[in-house]
């Protein structure tokens, strides 16, 4: 389940995410956002991953299309996650993501979201 947050600063869209992510998730939360958010100039990302029990098929497929559907526009991308092999991954394949890409652990939420709107 993907859904959104709140009271965040100008610029930044974010989510929380847990257990099994759904292709409805992308629809229905991230797609209108990160639209919205490309439409009014660059892509500022917060994701707060507390747990994970996987993707569907289509919500991988999805999450690969969000990020070529508007991959000028990406700017800043911060994981928050005390997963460590997420952190692991993001941190060798973060090149590959489009703009900047930097992990942080769950305590240091408020960090990671002065880090995206900076």
């Amino acid at each position: 389940m993907i859904s959104r947050l709140e009271n965040l600063p100008n610029g930044v869209i974010g989510f929380e995410a847990s257990g099994k992510i759904s292709a409805e998730d992308y629809r229905d939360a991230v797609l209108p956002a990160l639209t919205h958010a490309a439409e009014a100039g660059e892509v500022r990302f917060l994701l707060v991953v507390r747990d994970f029990d996987g993707m569907s098929g289509g919500a991988l497929w999805e999450d690969l299309k969000v990020g070529a559907e508007h991959l000028r526009k990406w700017k800043r991308i911060a994981l928050v996650t005390d997963i460590e092999w997420m952190a692991h991954v993001t941190s060798l394949f973060g090149w590959m993501t489009p703009g900047e890409t930097k992990t942080f652990p769950l305590a240091d939420r408020d960090r990671a979201l002065a880090w995206a709107a900076g």
